[in-house]
C-alpha cells in the first residue's frame, strides 16, 4: 500500500476496493445515535460549516424523491448542486453526487483515505454513516456547489446529518417505522424527525396525521420559527410515477424557494427539471412490464398498491418479494397481497433479510396465491412472468438492478 504526504500528515493511498472494504468494516461498530462523534469529525476536518445553502430532508417516506426533484430543478435552473442520500442501490458512489454525477471511484478512495488517516487513533471509531457523511462534506467543500441537499439516514434529532446547519428543514409524510429506535407512537417518531427544524430557519412539511403535526408544531415553536404545510400538489408532468409524487414535487419546489435567496427559475426550466427527475427504485419501470419499488414499510406499501392500481387497473402482479426481519412484514404483506397473483421469495445477500422459509410462512398466512422459493435471485428473475413487481426491500431492488445491468439477455415471460 502506497503512502503519500499531505502537509505534515502521512496518509495511506488506498485503492477504491481497499477504501470501501475499510469503510464497510465500520459497520461492525453498529449504529450509534448521537451528534458528538460526527460533530467532532466534521469540525476537525473543517467541513462543519458549508458555504453552500443547505436543504435538510427528514420523514418516513418520500425523502429521496423530494431530494431528487429539488436537485433536478435547481440544476436545470443553473444552480450547481450537491446531493447526499442513502441507501445506495448498486454502487456506493450513488450516495454522493455533484451536478447529478456520482462521485468518482478515485475521489471515493482519496477521501476515504483522508478520513481513515484522521480517525485511525480515535478511541470510539465513527460509524459507517458518519464516515460516509464526512466523505460527502469533504467532496462538497472541494466542489463548492450553490446548494447542498441532505437526506437524513434515520430519524432526525440524533441523525448525523443534523450536525450540519441548514437553511430550510423539510419533513415528508411521517408513519410508523424504526419504532425500536424512534419511539412506539406516531407522536414520538414525529418528534424525532421534527428535531431537524432549526432556530429561526424556515420549515416545510407535508400534510401529517394530527399527532405528527402536533410534534412539528411544538418543534417549530421551540425554535421560534414558522412552518408551512405544503398541501397543494404540483400538477406539472413529472419524471416519477404516482399521485404521491405530485406532493413530493411541491415540497421540493417550496424548499428551493425558501433556501435560495432571490431564487430564479423560468417556467421552461421548472418544467424541464421536473420532467427530467429520476430516482431509481421508486415505481421504476426498468423493462416493459417490470416494476421495481423499494417500499418496505406499511405507509410506503399502501402508496405502492395505490400507484399499481392507478396505473395497472385490476391486473394482478407476479411479485418477487423480500423484506427485512425487523420490519412489520405481516402488515406489509397484508397490504400488498390483494394485487398479487403469485409470490416468488428469493434469497437476498443481506443479514437483515428474513429467511425464505420464515417469510413463506408469513405470506401463506395472508395470501392464497402460490408461493415459490428459488435458490437464487437470478433464478427468480429467469423464471418470472409479467406484469412483474419487485418490491419489499432496497437490498432486493439493488441486487436486481445489478443483475439486470449484467444480464442484457434477461427476458420476462408473458403472462
Amino acid at each position: 500500500m502506497n503512502r503519500v504526504f499531505l502537509g505534515t500528515d502521512m496518509m495511506e493511498k488506498l485503492s477504491y476496493a481497499e477504501a470501501l472494504d475499510w469503510l464497510y468494516a465500520a459497520q461492525m461498530f453498529g449504529m450509534k445515535l448521537g451528534l458528538a462523534g460526527i460533530s467532532r469529525l466534521l469540525t476537525e476536518l473543517g467541513v462543519d460549516r458549508p458555504r453552500s445553502r443547505v436543504i435538510h430532508v427528514a420523514g418516513t417516506n418520500g425523502k429521496g424523491s423530494v431530494c431528487a426533484f429539488a436537485e433536478s430543478v435547481a440544476r436545470t435552473a443553473g444552480y450547481s448542486t450537491g446531493l447526499f442520500t442513502s441507501p445506495h442501490l448498486v454502487r456506493f458512489n450513488e450516495r454522493i453526487r455533484v451536478n447529478g454525477i456520482d462521485i468518482s471511484d478515485e475521489d471515493v478512495a482519496r477521501l476515504i483515505a483522508r478520513v481513515r488517516s484522521h480517525t485511525q487513533d480515535w478511541e470510539s471509531p465513527p460509524t459507517f454513516f458518519e464516515l460516509t457523511l464526512a466523505v460527502a462534506m469533504l467532496y462538497f467543500a472541494e466542489k463548492q456547489p450553490d446548494l447542498i441537499i441532505l437526506e437524513t439516514g434515520m430519524g432526525g434529532r440524533l441523525d448525523a446529518t443534523n450536525a450540519l446547519p441548514k437553511d430550510v428543514a423539510v419533513i415528508t409524510p411521517i408513519g410508523m417505522d424504526h419504532t425500536q429506535y424512534l419511539g412506539s407512537t406516531l407522536y414520538e417518531i414525529a418528534r424525532e424527525k421534527a428535531a431537524i427544524i432549526a432556530w429561526h430557519r424556515p420549515a416545510l412539511t407535508a400534510p401529517q396525521q394530527p399527532e405528527a403535526m402536533r410534534a412539528i408544531h411544538e418543534a417549530a415553536t421551540a425554535c421560534d420559527t414558522d412552518y408551512q404545510v405544503v398541501s397543494e400538489p404540483c400538477e406539472l408532468p413529472l419524471g416519477l410515477t404516482g399521485v404521491h409524487q405530485k406532493l413530493n414535487a411541491a415540497l421540493a419546489l417550496a424548499a428551493l424557494r425558501a433556501a435560495i435567496p432571490h431564487y430564479l427559475c423560468s417556467d421552461a426550466q421548472l418544467a424541464e427539471g421536473l420532467a427530467a427527475t429520476r430516482w431509481p427504485g421508486r415505481f421504476e419501470n426498468v423493462l416493459p412490464g417490470v416494476i421495481l419499488d423499494g417500499a418496505h414499510n406499511p405507509p410506503a406499501m399502501r402508496t405502492l398498491v395505490n400507484t399499481w392500481r392507478a396505473t395497472q387497473g385490476d391486473i394482478r402482479a407476479h411479485c418477487i418479494f423480500a423484506g427485512a426481519a425487523d420490519k412489520d412484514l405481516t402488515e406489509v404483506l397484508s397490504i400488498l397481497s390483494p394485487i398479487v397473483a403469485s409470490w416468488t421469495l428469493p434469497p437476498v445477500q443481506s443479514p437483515r433479510i428474513m429467511p425464505q422459509e420464515q417469510l413463506s410462512q408469513l405470506v401463506c398466512r395472508v395470501s392464497e396465491a402460490p408461493v415459490s422459493t428459488p435458490a437464487t435471485l437470478a433464478d427468480a428473475l429467469a423464471s418470472s412472468r409479467r406484469p412483474l413487481l419487485i418490491c419489499g426491500s432496497f437490498f432486493l431492488v439493488g441486487e436486481t438492478l445489478a443483475l439486470l445491468h449484467h444480464s442484457a439477455d434477461f427476458r420476462v415471460t408473458q403472462q
